[in-house]
């Protein structure tokens, strides 16, 4: 609070003019004034991305040089978004508003899987400026999406050059992951820990799930320097997730333990770092081309995953190895709520951590994992379907995280994906795969579909709860064709 009473005291004693009525109502206008001034400072971006701040410092639009740069900028900052997996509307909105920013008011902005293309108007005297990037990359890098959250904050407030904004932007992108890789991998394995815990495995299961994890995270590590499709590295991830699972079904007798747990919690961690959230989303809020895109590769990664599984099934067949039993099914007991809810908090932050997201997100993953796996849990011992109880738990936690990145200042983006990964459809994926490969085709199926319709309906409910969130506020929409409404102070 120093800086803010010394902004204050700094304003207080600038001599005023005498067409002000007097000392209390002086007092009262630059009170006022501060206060917007904090509360602009505390603004979310998802409220702060709907409307351009007052006056603009439009560039001339004459000058191609200034224009481009606009646009490149734009365009950066929608890359770092997308990679990301931030949904096309989402995307869209963001590079709309860093243009109208600087006077580029009538864009037509259209944002694909790989690709950001923006064509500018600059009136009838002049021919559009259009550019072009494609994206060439996928980013998991929360905390490099929080600080272009916070850079689209301070563009918004402060309206700085482009050149500086491109400077600043270029410091954010070529910066460092702002821990040591190894702190990821941990994450990674005590995501696996926790995900084993919440499906009703003992220490032992969640200490070997930890360690086959380590080993996954080490090994594509090492099989991505050398470029190796994510394809591959998926079924290497899903070959050495069933190998453990396979030698304690048959050599650890005496142990009362599920290997089965070990591989649903594996097929778990490898779909996290599936962009199912920005797919589902694509798809609802009319955006099929890169929905179609980003859910093939949904699908594919997936299907890589099971491969690597059904291998390692079937070279234990050959070996004579003992497979591991599927013989359990889900729970709907509440009796080891607190556990649950526990783990499931313990594995929203762990996934939070893998993917670097900054310390002040680490509690709001927690939170949005404890409460999906409360309303998950609690919705089904109900009576209701796996499904159903997923979409609720997951427009509970979309609402959070709407919520909580107004407090947190946290892209909604880092709570939502953290917060559904509890709810991941590993043991259907296995449990269906089992059956597929033991020729029971109608049960292996029915739990296939199940996998996906989860999937779709934690998509489906993180969309909704956003939508509720915004609506909550009711922020001032951007006015893309007329012109941009400015912030009255």
């Amino acid at each position: 609070m120093g800086g803010v009473t010394d902004e204050l005291e700094t304003e207080l004693v600038q001599p005023g003019t005498e067409s002000v009525p007097g000392p209390a109502a002086r007092w009262s206008a630059k009170l006022m004034r501060l206060t917007d001034k904090i509360v602009a400072r505390r603004r979310a971006t998802v409220d702060a991305v709907v409307q351009a701040p007052s006056p603009l410092q439009p560039i001339d639009l004459t000058d191609d040089a200034a224009v481009t740069e606009v646009l490149d900028l734009a365009q950066r900052v929608g890359q770092v978004v997308l990679a990301a997996g931030t949904a096309v509307t989402d995307t869209t909105t963001q590079i709309q508003f860093i243009a109208s920013t600087y006077g580029l008011t009538q864009c037509d902005i259209d944002v694909t899987y790989d690709s950001i293309r923006i064509s500018a108007d600059r009136g009838p005297s002049l021919p559009p400026a259009s550019t072009m990037r494609v994206v060439r990359y996928r980013s998991l890098d929360f905390t490099r999406l929080s600080q272009v959250d916070r850079l689209t904050r301070r563009i918004r407030r402060e309206v700085p050059p482009p050149r500086q904004a491109h400077a600043d932007l270029d410091a954010i992108t070529s910066a460092p992951h702002p821990y040591h890789r190894w702190i990821a991998t941990f994450g990674w394995s005590l995501l696996a820990a926790a995900i084993s815990l919440l499906l009703g495995g003992g220490a032992l299961v969640a200490v070997i799930s930890f360690a086959t994890t380590l080993l996954i995270d080490r090994c594509n590590r090492l099989l991505n320097r050398r470029g190796l499709p994510f394809f591959f590295q998926n079924m290497v991830g899903g070959l050495i997730a069933t190998v453990p699972a396979i030698l304690m079904q048959t050599f650890a007798h005496g142990i009362e333990t599920n290997p089965t747990l070990i591989v649903a919690a594996g097929i778990t961690v490898l779909l996290s770092g599936i962009q199912l959230v920005g797919a589902v989303e694509d798809a609802i809020t009319g955006a099929p081309i890169t929905a179609g895109a980003r859910m093939l590769e949904v699908v594919v990664m997936t299907g890589a995953i099971i491969a690597g599984v059904a291998i390692a099934l079937r070279g234990a067949q050959a070996l004579g190895a003992a497979m591991p039993a599927i013989n359990i099914s889900a729970s709907t007991d509440i009796t080891t709520l607190p556990l649950k809810l526990v783990a499931g908090a313990l594995a929203s932050m762990a996934f939070a951590l893998a993917c670097y997201a900054e310390r002040r997100a680490l509690l709001a993953a927690a939170i949005s994992g404890a409460a999906i796996t409360a309303c998950f849990l609690l919705v089904q011992h109900s009576g209701f379907g796996p499904v159903l109880a997923a979409a609720v738990a997951a427009t509970a936690v979309g609402l959070a995280g709407g919520l909580l990145a107004r407090r947190a200042l946290t892209p909604p983006l880092v709570i939502a994906v953290a917060g559904i990964t509890p709810m991941l459809p590993g043991l259907s994926v296995y449990r269906g795969l089992d059956a597929l490969l033991n020729n029971n085709m109608l049960f292996g199926l029915n739990q296939m579909l199940a996998a996906l319709m989860i999937g779709c309906a934690l998509g489906g409910g993180i969309t909704l709860g956003e939508w509720i969130a915004r609506w909550l506020r009711q922020p001032r929409i951007l006015l893309r064709v007329t012109g941009v409404r400015p912030e009255k102070l």
